[in-house]
């Protein structure tokens, strides 16, 4: 049996005003980054098996 999930921690200090900054300044994914997940999911999509 799987154990259950923990809350998330809260942030306090430089952690929570690194992880702000991090979210105010996101970087677009690379063409490359795109592909390689499009990628993935086709690789997996084509191995999936879902018995409903």
């Amino acid at each position: 049996m799987a154990r259950p999930i923990k809350e998330t921690p809260t942030l306090y200090g430089e952690d929570a005003r690194r992880f702000e900054y991090e979210m105010q300044h996101l970087k677009p994914a690379t063409t490359e980054e795109i592909e390689a997940a499009r990628k993935a999911y086709n690789e997996f999509k084509s191995i999936a098996t879902f018995d409903l």
